[in-house]
């Protein structure tokens, strides 16, 4: 029986603190036999509550997930790099060999207002990551 290699995939954006940090609890909760995964930003300033909470409620911890600097990776390798916002995708150092793929999607932690509205705004970007992950990753 063989075993093949899972592939090495980097979520990358501005903060590494919300889209990225969900991407990389809920494709290791969906993929995780698949894919070693992780994420990175090039100004990363902690993990937000928000995310953890809005992943917690479908069952998927990130608590023990941290920011992380891009810097931290430009020295290894991964088959995919995925960047989520523009800022990152014009600034993302060069990964060779690895397919890049750009996926905008809505920062949820620009929102300031009530706190159900920063939740809305969180499960929002929750669920549509999950969408994306879904349907991309079934299709590789």
């Amino acid at each position: 029986m063989t075993h093949s290699k899972k592939q090495r995939l980097l979520f990358i954006c501005t903060h590494n603190s919300a889209r990225s940090q969900m991407a990389e609890g809920l494709l290791r909760a969906k993929f995780g036999a698949l894919y070693d995964v992780s994420s990175a930003g090039n100004d990363p300033n902690g993990v937000k509550p928000h995310a953890k909470l809005v992943l917690k409620e479908i069952n998927i911890d990130i608590s023990g997930q941290r920011s992380k600097n891009l810097n931290e990776f430009l020295d290894e390798k991964f088959d995919i790099v995925v960047t989520f916002c523009d800022s990152v995708r014009e600034s993302c150092p060069f990964f060779p060999g690895s397919r890049i793929v750009h996926k905008g999607f809505q920062d949820p932690s620009v929102v300031r207002s009530t706190e159900d509205e920063k939740l809305a705004a969180f499960r929002k970007s929750r669920d549509e990551i999950d969408d994306w992950i879904k349907k991309y990753f079934t299709s590789q």
